[in-house]
């Protein structure tokens, strides 16, 4: 559910087009907004505190085989939230519908995986270490 929740919603709508057959599907709960509390740890690992509020979507669906998917996506996207559920509803059967999601989940992983490297490598490169330069040595 993760990946699904960070993919784009371009990459998602690009699945349901290739997928053979569109499920059809009832809402159990219709797309809705709101807003939900983020906490934090301080340091990563310390005393947890609240941080603030994002905006969330969620949805859940059920396929006319009984499959049920639910989808909680950051921002206001319905529409992500919706792709989201169906996808995760499909992921629960055992036909070649859910091998295809799968293998379509599985490249948003390894996309979103080479994003999240480049990003680290990113903030890595602009990291100043304090502690040398009042030294005067390597950080080494």
């Amino acid at each position: 559910m993760a990946v699904l929740a960070r993919a784009r919603c371009d990459d998602l709508e690009r699945a349901w087009d290739n997928l053979a057959i569109q499920p059809q599907f009832d809402w159990l709960r219709r797309p809705e907004t709101g807003l939900v509390l983020v906490r934090g740890r301080a340091g990563g690992t310390g005393a947890l505190f609240n941080l603030g509020e994002v905006t969330m979507t969620r949805c859940a669906v059920r396929l006319a085989d009984g499959m049920t998917g639910f989808a909680f996506v950051l921002g206001r996207d319905q529409r992500h939230a919706e792709l989201a559920a169906v996808f995760d509803a499909l992921l629960q059967g055992t036909d070649d519908s859910a091998s295809g999601v799968l293998r379509f989940v599985t490249e948003f992983g390894i996309a979103q995986s080479a994003r999240r490297e480049i990003k680290s490598r990113k903030a890595a490169s602009t990291k100043v270490h304090f502690f040398a330069m009042a030294r005067g040595m390597s950080p080494e």
